[in-house]
């Protein structure tokens, strides 16, 4: 007999594995390379099926390594009421103030992003296309977990709130029902001045958010019939208990727009840090980057029932 396993809500971020979502980041990704200008659009547009499938790797690097996890988000809260008027924007003077430690502990996203940033320099500027490639979707990578809300608070999942679950409801389950009904034309790429100071700026705008993110669920759960709150969808011959289409349906309406906007804001500043990255390599002429090596960093796709090394964002 065919049979069909159930599991439980807790459960379905193990089978979403990512923090958008696998479907979510590498639409964007794919979306980010449309943004370019000429100038760069031709080697991103050749190589656009690799930016998509890649823009997964670095949550895949999560269960083999150890320094990955803390490169997705950042607590801002465990700074105080007034984080961004307290945390150093540079790195050595936040390591200074609060030690490396700390800062690990709380996540190091923002910091990540303008590392990742300064390597594609460097990899554009020796014609690495090795680098450039793996640079330029993990770098996609953390700006997409930039624009999340949930990636700026130490309430990640709603555990402290009693909404346990909720991280993989706003940034998985969200996209995947609605997403095909974005417009994700948001023009083109321009050069960013300052890209820590850019990521910065994100992290912030994020965060700003995560009261309404937890909020209008809130409130919504208090409100909506209890019996049609859940539901099943069906995952390689998985049913996985989830929130219900029409629950899902009522949240996303009652956010008026806000997971759109920020997969829209995350297209627009990946093509941005693309097109900065080639500029501050002193524009290199991509088409002396022809050959697609045969292995450019793989990373293989984690076991069945292997664990994350370090905090697992999305449960």
């Amino acid at each position: 007999m065919n049979r069909i396993c159930l599991l439980p809500l807790a459960a379905m971020a193990v089978i979403l594995l990512s923090s958008w979502g696998f479907h979510a980041h590498k639409l964007i990704n794919r979306m980010a390379v449309f943004t370019l200008p000429a100038d760069i659009a031709g080697f991103y547009k050749d190589r656009v099926d690799y930016m998509t499938e890649h823009a997964i790797d670095a949550d895949k690097r999560c269960y083999v390594d150890t320094n990955e996890s803390f490169r997705h988000f950042i607590d801002a809260d465990e700074y105080g009421e007034q984080p961004f008027d307290t945390i150093p924007i540079h790195w050595t003077a936040a390591v200074d103030k609060f030690s490396e430690r700390r800062l690990l502990a709380s996540g190091i996203l923002p910091w990540q992003i303008n590392r990742s940033y300064r390597n594609l320099v460097d990899a554009l500027s020796k014609h690495d296309i090795r680098r450039v490639l793996r640079h330029s979707s993990d770098i996609g990578h953390y700006l997409a977990d930039a624009h999340v809300p949930l990636h700026t608070t130490s309430n990640y999942n709603g555990q402290k709130t009693n909404q346990v679950g909720i991280h993989a409801f706003w940034e998985s389950r969200l996209p995947e029902l609605f997403a095909d009904q974005y417009d994700f034309m948001v023009g083109r790429a321009r050069y960013v001045e300052s890209p820590v100071e850019e990521a910065w700026r994100i992290v912030r705008e994020s965060h700003a958010l995560v009261d309404s993110v937890l909020g209008i669920e809130a409130r919504l759960s208090a409100a909506f019939p209890a019996d049609r709150k859940y539901g099943y969808i069906e995952r390689n011959r998985i049913l996985i208990r989830t929130y219900s289409d029409a629950y899902s349906a009522a949240y996303h309406e009652t956010m008026k727009g806000m997971v759109e906007q920020r997969m829209r804001g995350a297209i627009r500043s990946i093509g941005n840090f693309w097109y900065s990255a080639w500029v501050d390599a002193g524009q290199p002429d991509l088409r002396q980057l022809t050959e697609l090596p045969a292995a450019v960093d793989s990373v293989p796709a984690p076991a069945e029932g292997q664990k994350i090394l370090g905090r697992e964002e999305w449960h």
